[in-house]
């Protein structure tokens, strides 16, 4: 029970929950103040309606709160107009409900409109059904409350603790770095035994598996560029990601995954010929393998000139008997080393340039 507890407790102080928890309440504000207002404010028969529009407009961002909303008042006013022209045509029933509900339908998917293209349909559908497409002030009413709700929820999600991207991107990043770094230290160790092709796969799994985190890195960072726009809190806040920056280190870390995958397929080339490495390269290649994931596990950690030994292991070797050395596989090797060091010092870079959280 305790751990579950401390569990919770842990859970409900990272940002991103507590951004979360803050629109789940901020969307219950709106929601009742637009009822509040539309239904005893101003008296509106189908104050309902505005509550119901308000729950639907506090969205993730400022950006989607404004354009849904306004796709939203739009969609509504479409749904009005074509719920009168029909019952006005075609009269109440079932003909004019089906019309409406079809043309609605076919305007619904407008790509200006797509996102709440459906209250096209919805509208005229409890229009005609109520008995309210030839009344026009109640339409008017219908369309108040939409824009109340609207209005509502889009200035409690602008005034109140706007929502923030909380550096959810950078997390993720971060996550994927340190991942990098463990299956670089992890490939190291299995080469400097009697490596596997089972263990291969194993590499090649870890780096699709890397990938993937990327590709959510990437919708999140996003995300997180559309949460700053017009958004009251971007530059006073310390919440706030760096997308051109990250977007920077999230191309670094895809090609640190490319390189893992090279050095497996040459690896695996160099397994299925049951070829003998040199102990000496085995020994030293190894070593800097290692020491470069632990580097990019750690960009923290303390900077080595790791890339002046891979340049001494180059000119070592180029003083041997090449052939029987299988040069094309040890050049292969030590050309990923190089990109490898390469991007450690870079994701090392930018992570020396993040702003304090």
């Amino acid at each position: 029970m305790k751990d579950r507890t401390h569990l919770a407790l842990a859970a409900l102080r990272r940002p991103d929950v507590q951004t979360d928890l803050i629109q789940v309440v901020k969307t219950t504000l709106a929601t009742v103040l637009a009822w509040v207002l539309a239904a005893q404010v101003l008296g509106l028969e189908q104050g309902f309606l505005a509550a119901w529009a308000a729950l639907l407009t506090v969205h993730a961002t400022i950006y989607r709160t404004f354009w849904r909303g306004a796709q939203s008042v739009v969609a509504t006013v479409i749904g009005i107009v074509l719920s009168y022209v029909a019952t006005v045509v075609l009269g109440y029933g079932a003909a004019s409900l089906a019309v409406a509900v079809l043309v609605g339908l076919l305007i619904a998917r407008a790509p200006l409109i797509r996102q709440e293209g459906i209250a096209v349909a919805t509208t005229a559908l409890f229009v005609i059904t109520s008995g309210y497409g030839s009344e026009e002030q109640l339409l008017l009413d219908r369309f108040l409350d939409t824009l109340i709700g609207v209005a509502v929820g889009a200035l409690v999600n602008v005034l109140l603790f706007p929502p923030l991207d909380d550096r959810v991107a950078e997390r993720a990043l971060d996550e994927a770095t340190s991942d990098l770094g463990l299956l670089l230290q992890q490939m190291a160790d299995d080469v400097g035994h009697d490596t596997t092709q089972e263990a291969v796969k194993t590499w090649v799994d870890a780096t699709r598996e890397i990938d993937g985190r990327l590709d959510r890195a990437q919708e999140q960072l996003s995300f997180s560029q559309e949460s700053q726009w017009s958004n009251l809190r971007r530059r006073r806040s310390r919440r706030t990601t760096d997308v051109d920056h990250e977007s920077q280190l999230l191309v670094r870390l895809e090609e640190g995954v490319a390189q893992a995958r090279s050095i497996a397929r040459v690896v695996d080339e160099s397994v299925a010929e049951a070829s003998t490495w040199d102990d000496g390269f085995l020994e030293r290649w190894t070593d800097l393998l290692h020491r470069l994931g632990r580097r990019i596990a750690d960009p923290d950690a303390q900077m080595e000139d790791l890339l002046r030994e891979i340049d001494r292991l180059t000119s070592d070797l180029s003083h041997e008997d090449l052939p029987a050395l299988h040069w094309p596989t040890y050049g292969a090797l030590i050309t990923a080393l190089r990109n490898v060091s390469a991007i450690v010092d870079d994701v090392a870079s930018h992570r020396d340039r993040l702003p304090m959280a």
